[in-house]
C-alpha cells in the first residue's frame, strides 16, 4: 500500500491495536517491526484493511504521504534512540516523529534538542488505557514541537476515548517533555490508587470476607463517588474463580507486584522539585517490599503482631473503609496535581490543569468520577495551589477524614499494613497544620551544622551558639 497517512513502528500489542484503531477511524497505516512474526501477524489482522506491514523502516518511510508522520511504539530508552537515529537520515524538514512509549520526560526534551536544525518535529505523547484502550480509545497526552500539533491533532483526537460530554481525551500539553511528564504523573497516581484499593481489600480480608463478598462491595462502591475503572476491574477480579482449583483466582496469585519504573520516576522527580508526594512514594515502596516475599515468609514466623481485635459491625466498618478510600484517593490526586504544577513552574510549559483532568476522564487507567470535579476545580481557578483547598474537595475531606483516621487506627491495631492510607492521612494533617515541628528540626540543623534558621518576629538568617549539655 503506497501513500499511507501514518507510519507506526513497533507492532506489539499496543502498536498493533493503535494501528487498527487508526484504520477504523479512516486513516491508512503502514506498520513495521524488526520481528518478522509480528509483521506477519499484523498483515493477517489487516488483510483487506487500509493497513500494510512494511519489511523495513526504509520501506515504511517510502510509503508515507508528505509531511511524513511516524509513530513509535517501541520500548523506552535505547530502542527509541536507535530508531530515531535511523529515521534522521530518512526524514525531511516538516516531518513528525511521535514517541508513544512510557518515556522519561527529560529524554523527550533531549531528543527534541538533538533534532534542532533538522526541521524534523518531535512529539512525546503519553498513551494510557492498555491494550483495550489502544484498540477502542486511549487517553493521549501529546507535547513537544508545537508546530506538530496541527499535523497530528486530527488522527490523535479521532482515535482517543471520548468523555461523557463528547470531548476527546486528547489535548496538547505543552512544549518539550510536557506530554510525557503528565503521563508520568498519571502513572504515579495510578500506583497510589491501585495500592489504596489493595489496602481496602486487605482490611476486608482481615474481617473474614470472601473474595465474592468483596466483589459485591466494590461493585456497589463503583456506583458512587468512588466510581472508576480500577474499582470496576477489582470487582471483576474478585469474582473470578480459578478453573483448575475452584478457588478465587486472586488467592492463587503470588503476592509479588512488579513495576516498570514510572512510579519510581514520579517519586524521584517529586523529591527533585521539592513536592510532597508521600502516598505515591509509599505505593512504590509497597511494591518493593512485596518483592521480598521469601523474606516476609520467614519474618512472619518470627515477628509478633497485635492481639486479635474484637469483631465489629461489618456494615459500619465497610462504610468507614469506603470513606477512607475516597479521602486517600483525593490526597493522592492532590499530590499528583501539586507535582504537575511544580513541573510546570520549573519548565514553563503552561500546562492546562483543567485539560489534564479532562483528558483523564475516559480511556486511561485512572479514569474516575472524581476527575470531572477536578476539571471543574481547575477550570474555576487555574492557579489553585492544592486540590485540598478547593471548596468541593475540602467539604469531601471534612466528611471523610474521621473515617480515614479510624480505619488507619483499626489497621494499626489489627496489624494490617496500609502505608498508602497512613501516608495520605499524614499528608492531610501536615498540610492543614499551621505550625509544624520543623522549627525544632531547623534548630537541630543549626546546632550541629550551623545551617542557620529564620525567625517569626524579624527577617533574615540567624545562627546561635547553642548551650552544650551532656553528649554521648
Amino acid at each position: 500500500m503506497k501513500n499511507t497517512q501514518i507510519g507506526l513502528v513497533g507492532l506489539g500489542v499496543m502498536g498493533e491495536n493503535l494501528a487498527l484503531n487508526l484504520e477504523r477511524n479512516g486513516f491508512s497505516v503502514t506498520g513495521f517491526d524488526l520481528n518478522e512474526p509480528k509483521r506477519t501477524s499484523f498483515s493477517k489482522r489487516t488483510e483487506s484493511l487500509k493497513a500494510f506491514a512494511a519489511n523495513s523502516l526504509a520501506e515504511l518511510i517510502a510509503n508515507l504521504q508528505l509531511p511524513r508522520r511516524v509513530w513509535l511504539m517501541v520500548p523506552a530508552g535505547a530502542p527509541v534512540d536507535a530508531v530515531l537515529n535511523e529515521l534522521k537520515t530518512m526524514l525531511s524538514a516538516g516531518d513528525v516523529v511521535i514517541d508513544g512509549g512510557n518515556t522519561l520526560y527529560r529524554d523527550t526534551q533531549r531528543r527534541i534538542d538533538s533534532l534542532e536544525g533538522t526541521g524534523i518535529l518531535y512529539v512525546g505523547a503519553g498513551v494510557s488505557g492498555g491494550e483495550e484502550g489502544a484498540l477502542h480509545g486511549p487517553a493521549l497526552m501529546p507535547g513537544g514541537s508545537s508546530e506538530a500539533w496541527p499535523l497530528v491533532r486530527p488522527f490523535l483526537q479521532a482515535i482517543a476515548a471520548k468523555a461523557d460530554d463528547g470531548q476527546p481525551c486528547c489535548e496538547w500539553m505543552g512544549p518539550g517533555g510536557a506530554g510525557h511528564f503528565v503521563k508520568m504523573v498519571h502513572n504515579g497516581i495510578e500506583y497510589a490508587d491501585m495500592q489504596m484499593i489493595c489496602e481496602a481489600y486487605a482490611l476486608m480480608k482481615s474481617l473474614g470476607m470472601t473474595p465474592m463478598q468483596m466483589s459485591a462491595v466494590f461493585r456497589d462502591w463503583g456506583q458512587g463517588d468512588l466510581s472508576s475503572y480500577l474499582i470496576d476491574i477489582t470487582a471483576d477480579i474478585l469474582s473470578h474463580n480459578d478453573p483448575e482449583t475452584g478457588n478465587a483466582l486472586v488467592e492463587m496469585i503470588l503476592d509479588t507486584a512488579e513495576q516498570k519504573g514510572t512510579g519510581k520516576w514520579t517519586s524521584q522527580v517529586a523529591l527533585d522539585l521539592g513536592v510532597s508526594a508521600p502516598t505515591i512514594a509509599d505505593a512504590v515502596f509497597a511494591r518493593t517490599i512485596s518483592a521480598m516475599q521469601p523474606e516476609r515468609v520467614v519474618a512472619s514466623k518470627l515477628l509478633k503482631g497485635p492481639k486479635p481485635q474484637a469483631t465489629q459491625n461489618l456494615e459500619v466498618v465497610l462504610t468507614k473503609i469506603q470513606r477512607a478510600l475516597l479521602a486517600s484517593k483525593i490526597c493522592a490526586y492532590a499530590q499528583g496535581f501539586a507535582l504537575l504544577k511544580a513541573g510546570d513552574k520549573e519548565h514553563d510549559w503552561q500546562l492546562p490543569m483543567d485539560k489534564v483532568a479532562s483528558v483523564w476522564r475516559a480511556g486511561c487507567i485512572i479514569r474516575a468520577h472524581l476527575l470531572e470535579d477536578i476539571r471543574s476545580a481547575f477550570a474555576n481557578k487555574q492557579e489553585l495551589n492544592n486540590l485540598l483547598i478547593d471548596d468541593h474537595f475540602a467539604r469531601l475531606m471534612a466528611e471523610c477524614q474521621q473515617d480515614l483516621r479510624e480505619v488507619v487506627a483499626m489497621a494499626a491495631l489489627s496489624g494490617v499494613a496500609v502505608p498508602a492510607f497512613m501516608s495520605a492521612l499524614s499528608y492531610y494533617d501536615a498540610y492543614r497544620t499551621e505550625r509544624l515541628p520543623a522549627n525544632l528540626l531547623q534548630a537541630q540543623r543549626d546546632y550541629f551544622g550551623a545551617h542557620t534558621y529564620q525567625r517569626l518576629d524579624k527577617p533574615g538568617k540567624f545562627h546561635t551558639q547553642w548551650p552544650k549539655g551532656k553528649q554521648l
